[in-house]
């Protein structure tokens, strides 16, 4: 079972209260964009197997969206911090990166649609 921590209510939720959003820190498309790129925003994501980001709504408590660095593998969960930041936490970064030697989260965002 998933257990993820809501950032804004503190409370330690199973993904049966929550619900899933998809992928985190997306670049957002709107009018004036290209087909190729409104088409990308709808329909690509990343399906990684290992560190993926995503985003989450509390919904059976605050009803916040937050956003978790979790590994895809084994679920093992780095963090969660509120969905208004472009980036992780430096904390996140470096449970990533002692666990996962070699991940730099310069790396995960350059290779972002």
């Amino acid at each position: 079972m998933l257990i993820l921590e809501c950032p804004y209510c503190g409370v330690k939720a199973e993904e049966t209260e929550l619900a899933a959003g998809g992928e985190a820190h997306l670049k957002r498309f709107g009018p004036g964009s290209s087909d190729d790129d409104f088409h990308d925003y709808l329909f690509m994501r990343e399906n990684p197997k290992g560190v993926h980001f995503e985003r989450w709504r509390h919904a059976n408590g605050c009803g916040k969206w937050f956003h978790a660095a979790r590994c895809t593998m084994t679920l093992e969960v780095f963090g969660t911090y509120t969905a208004q930041t472009s980036e992780p936490t430096q904390e996140i970064k470096d449970k990533i990166a002692a666990k996962r030697p070699g991940w730099t989260w310069r790396e995960f965002a350059d290779g972002q649609k």
